[in-house]
C-alpha cells in the first residue's frame, strides 16, 4: 500500500456527499491527510446546509465537473459502457467486488481503490480528466480544486 493510501481515503470522503458523518470525521481529516486542510478548515467552517448546497452546485448534472471518469473522455457514448466494464475488472482482479450506489468511475470509488490496493492505474490512466476538472473547479472558484491538487500531487511525472 503506497505511503499515499490516506490520503487517497481522505480525499476520496472530501469529494463525497457532505453528510453528517463527513462533518463528524473532519477533526481526524485533518489530521490524518494536511495535504487536505484547506478543503478541511473549509469544510468546518461553512455551514452544514451551505456546504451541501455547494456541493450540489459545484457537481451539477450538466457535468461541467463530472466527477465520473469515463464521462471525460468517452461522453455519453456507448464506449463508456466498456470503460465502466474495464473499471469492474480491475476491481475484480484486485480481489475488490464493486458493490457501490454509484458507477464503479466514480472518482471516490476509484480514490477508495487506490487506497485498498496501491495501484495507480487508474488514476494516472485518467490524468487528463482530472488536470480538465482541477482546471474548472479552480475556475469557479470552489476549494474542492484543492482536494484534486493534492491528489495529483502523489502521481507519477509524465502520467
Amino acid at each position: 500500500m503506497p505511503s499515499d493510501a490516506v490520503l487517497y481515503q481522505a480525499a476520496a470522503l472530501c469529494l463525497t456527499y457532505p453528510d453528517d458523518d463527513f462533518r463528524a470525521r473532519l477533526p481526524l481529516l485533518r489530521e490524518a491527510a494536511p495535504q487536505l486542510r484547506e478543503f478541511v478548515d473549509h469544510a468546518a467552517l461553512t455551514p452544514a446546509r451551505d456546504l451541501a448546497a455547494h456541493y450540489v452546485q459545484v457537481f451539477d448534472a450538466e457535468n461541467r465537473h463530472s466527477l465520473y471518469l469515463s464521462r471525460w473522455h468517452d461522453g455519453d457514448t456507448l464506449r463508456r459502457g466498456m470503460s465502466l466494464v474495464r473499471f469492474k475488472d480491475l476491481y475484480r482482479a484486485h480481489g475488490l467486488e464493486f458493490t457501490g450506489e454509484e458507477l464503479p468511475d466514480f472518482l471516490p470509488a476509484v480514490l477508495e481503490f487506490t487506497s485498498r490496493t496501491g495501484n495507480l492505474d487508474l488514476l494516472a490512466e485518467h490524468r487528463a480528466a482530472l488536470d480538465q476538472l482541477r482546471s474548472r473547479l479552480t475556475d469557479f472558484g470552489t476549494p474542492y480544486a484543492s482536494v484534486l491538487d493534492a491528489v495529483r500531487a502523489t502521481l507519477p511525472a509524465g502520467t
